[in-house]
């Protein structure tokens, strides 16, 4: 925290005086305390989730580089927005590739992080990314809010007070252990501040449909391996190309 500082004029009879009063003003700043919960070093990007049209999202990225929000076709698809909400918005942009995008439009939706609520414009592309969204500098600067890489996270005042965004990653000190019939090899990992009542019914749901769920693969023959496969997120467009060896000096 940090004072700021402001006159007041007290009467004194035939003569004023002026009295500095103390104003406690939100100081948004980052300390080593707050890589706690994060790998060092790390060139990870900041990533969170933040709640955009009514609906929570993920994998919003947060961008201090750029001027413009963007939206991508899993955000839009998922809003269940169509063509005819957009705007009409002929600037193009760049894309993750490098190559030229034409945006399909333009529209304003309503960003919110706990109580804080602002409108932002997204320019709405047709691109491949591994982002829903990136909120960029007009944001950042409507939350009054700071951001850091080297932290991963956000933080923004409100009601005198210095709040941080939701980054996507979880933490395993969020999480509980449930064993299964007291086997370490099976349990659940439910979240930790989970109201008890909440916690009990949500476990009691588990274990009553424990059949559904695979511990090993032995438990789940003659699976279609098309079902199962895990396939890299990338562009297809893209051809690879292989590093040249680097040489120590």
């Amino acid at each position: 925290m940090w004072g700021g500082l402001e006159d007041e004029v007290v009467e004194t009879g035939n003569q004023s005086a002026k009295r500095v009063k103390l104003l406690a003003i939100p100081t948004l700043g980052f300390s080593e305390e707050d890589k706690e919960g994060t790998c060092q070093p790390h060139d990870d990007a900041l990533v969170v989730t933040v709640r955009i049209g009514g609906y929570d999202m993920k994998r919003v990225l947060v961008d201090q580089r750029s001027g413009t929000e963007i939206m991508y076709p899993d955000l839009f698809n998922e809003l269940n927005l169509k063509a005819e909400d957009l705007e009409r918005y002929d600037s193009p942009s760049m894309g993750f590739d490098g190559k030229t995008v034409v945006p399909q439009g333009m529209i304003k939706l309503p960003v919110q992080v706990e109580n804080e609520e602002v409108q932002i414009n997204f320019i709405v592309v047709k691109a491949y990314s591994p982002y829903t969204a990136i909120l960029a500098r007009p944001w950042l600067y409507a939350m009054g809010a700071v951001s850091s890489t080297l932290h991963l996270k956000v933080k923004y005042p409100t009601h005198g007070r210095g709040h941080e965004a939701e980054t996507c990653e979880e933490s395993s000190e969020d999480l509980e252990r449930e064993l299964i019939e007291n086997d370490e090899e099976r349990y659940f990992q439910v979240r930790s501040y989970l109201p008890a009542l909440e916690k009990i019914e949500s476990v009691k749901f588990l274990e009553a449909n424990i059949d559904v769920f695979a511990w090993t693969t032995y438990d789940v023959p003659r699976v279609d391996p098309e079902f199962i496969c895990h396939q890299l997120n990338v562009n297809p467009k893209v051809v690879p190309r292989k590093q040249p060896p680097q040489h120590a000096f």
